[in-house]
């Protein structure tokens, strides 16, 4: 009998851990035979997010030459390097472009393919086109993974999930939201993927309020202009085709995501980490206490952060510095972490405030900023947005690119803490995993059309039973109130253990397997197997992803930064192949399969 594994989640994560276990098996598996049996309704490779059934308005925010899923000798692993094409390379595309999410779906179903080519004969791959709804099984023994619409399950040695991004059921506020909407007659459309939601309800030349200004609603813009026909002329300019609906959309900090960085790194990259490394982690680690982000993370981030600021901005622009690096670099290093000795330091050695760096204004920047009408927002958000564009895309500030590096750095030792709550994860987004620039010039362009209005910073939203519809309002524009009869909220669903969209998912809950405060799922950092409310490991249960506690900034990455999901992905396969080679003794498992794969 063959040892076999199930894995569930056949997307890029998927496809990632079983380029891996590709990568493993001659070294930590030899000949013996195996059995991989991949469940997924969606096919394998791009799965639900990258499926080529979606529209081709839909783009990736990265730049082609940027997606890489293939590893290299900047992952720290222990498994071999099995170099690949970037999505560049391979599809011919312009390096520079942003492509389509169908573009990248076929990368990603050609990743799978050379993945299953790459695994030796006596290793089987089959695919199960549905879904799983249920895993069980000792920790001891044999594992049962139900399918839907089946009445046997598959039994398997280990469990793999890799299930991506989740539904979740609607929590208390977006019920009452929704049980508004059903008594009044009006439109609401709660945290979802754009992609996957039915904007038909919502009305041509009707008031929209969006609450969410990331990339879904980037999603939503797409679909809702030129999905309905609307078009951008030669100089960028909008022309409404009159089905548009107008969308006002506002978020916490009330502006779009930073846009994508629109130059090339040249010279000296900063040497990273510097400030929150390995050792950094296993000295926090090693306090009796679990490391609180704010008081023991947050202060050495913002170190390391500056750190790859500064260090670009001193020896790339020196003339904008009033010392030499090696100076500065000293003292930097001495100074307490946020401490006023730095704070002055910086003050003295970067003579142009806007030279140095302040992540908390970064972070809220309308705090303060109070408009008289919803007028005047829309000129002040539409300067902000210009400025943004261009600096994003003047080499000249590319400390900006530095710290972007740093965040990469600090997201990949974060890893080996567990869940650091929401906050880190919203804040890099909204620095590193912006939209295209072209999409913020097209914001802009619906902007002056018109078809988009801007609500400001702190936005909230009430249910108005009087007059039966929908009011938000926001700090920026104190006292003002836009009605409407449709609301988006324009963002993924939060994840929850107690409301999971996913009925694999509830069922591991409720056998026993932990959750973060955040809704996350415990699992060990070190090689993803998910850990009980007892606090004890699953011996035959794994997971990756952004469901997990785990969960790396994105299941491919650049060239060359570490591929922090790569490392957990061949720490996952390598566990995963040790574990089935030390089920028995050598020679019982130890067969060879005859016959075509």
């Amino acid at each position: 009998m063959s040892a076999s594994i199930v894995v569930v989640g056949a997307g890029p994560r998927g496809t990632g851990f079983l380029e891996r276990l590709a990568a493993n098996v001659p070294s930590l598996y030899g000949d013996r035979t195996l059995d991989v049996h991949l469940v997924d309704p969606h096919p394998a490779g791009g799965g639900r997010i990258w499926r080529a059934d979606q529209s081709p308005l839909l783009w990736m925010n990265s730049m082609a030459e940027d997606v890489t899923m293939f590893t290299d000798d900047t992952v720290q692993q222990d498994g071999p390097v099995r170099p690949g094409p970037t999505l560049a390379e391979w599809s011919g595309l312009d390096a520079r472009t942003f492509p389509s999410r169908r573009a990248q779906g076929e990368y990603l179903r050609w990743v799978y393919e050379d993945a299953v080519a790459a695994l030796p004969p006596t290793v089987t791959v089959h695919e199960h086109r549905t879904r799983a709804t249920r895993v069980g099984g000792p920790r001891e023994g044999r594992q049962r993974v139900w399918l839907e619409g089946r009445t046997q399950p598959l039994v398997a040695d280990l469990v793999v999930l890799t299930l991506g991004h989740l539904d979740a059921e609607l929590d208390e506020e977006q019920r009452e939201l929704a049980d508004f909407a059903d008594r009044h007659g009006l439109v609401h459309l709660p945290p979802a993927f754009t992609a996957d939601s039915d904007l038909s309800a919502l009305r041509a030349g009707e008031p929209v309020i969006v609450r969410g200004f990331g990339l879904a609603f980037v999603d939503l813009m797409a679909l809702l202009t030129e999905g309905r026909g609307g078009h951008y002329d030669a100089d960028g300019a909008y022309h409404p085709s009159g089905r548009e609906p107008i969308l006002h959309v506002g978020s916490r900090r009330g502006v779009p995501y930073h846009s994508k960085i629109g130059y090339t790194w040249t010279g000296e990259r900063p040497p990273l980490p510097r400030f929150f490394g390995p050792a950094d982690v296993d000295a926090l680690l090693s306090r009796p206490h679990r490391p609180d982000f704010r008081r023991d993370l947050w202060p050495l981030i913002d170190k390391e952060l500056g750190f790859a600021h500064y260090h670009r901005l001193f020896t790339a622009y020196p003339e904008r510095t009033a010392v030499d690096w090696p100076d500065f670099e000293e003292k930097y290093a001495a100074a307490d972490p946020g401490g006023p000795a730095l704070r002055a330091l910086i003050a003295a050695s970067v003579p142009d405030p806007a030279d140095r760096l302040d992540l908390e204004a970064l972070d809220h920047p309308l705090d303060g900023l109070r408009f008289t009408s919803y007028e005047s927002l829309q000129d002040g958000l539409r300067s902000y947005i210009r400025a943004d564009l261009t600096r994003r895309h003047d080499v000249k500030h590319s400390e900006d690119f530095g710290v972007f590096l740093g965040l990469l750095s600090v997201y990949g030792q974060l890893l080996r803490v567990g869940d650091v709550g929401g906050w880190w994860h919203g804040f890099f987004s909204f620095l590193a995993s912006g939209p295209p620039g072209p999409r913020l010039r097209q914001l802009l362009a619906l902007s002056d059309a018109g078809v988009v209005r801007f609500l400001g910073a702190g936005v909230t939203v009430e249910a108005d039973e009087t007059k039966g519809v929908f009011r938000a309002g926001s700090a920026s524009v104190p006292g003002q109130w836009i009605e409407a009869a449709a609301l988006v909220e324009a963002r993924l669903p939060e994840p929850s253990a107690d409301r999971p969209g996913s009925p694999l998912l509830r069922a591991l809950y409720e056998e026993g397997a932990g959750a973060a405060d955040t809704g996350l799922l415990q699992v060990d950092p070190a090689d993803g197997r998910i850990t009980g409310r007892d606090g004890r490991t699953h011996p035959r249960r794994f997971a990756l992803g952004p469901f997990t506690v785990a969960r790396a900034s994105g299941a491919f990455t650049r060239p060359r930064t570490g591929g922090a999901a790569f490392r957990q992905n061949d720490a996952t396969a390598r566990a995963a192949l040790t574990f089935l080679r030390d089920l028995a003794p050598a020679g019982e498992r130890h067969y060879v399969k005859g016959g075509v794969r």
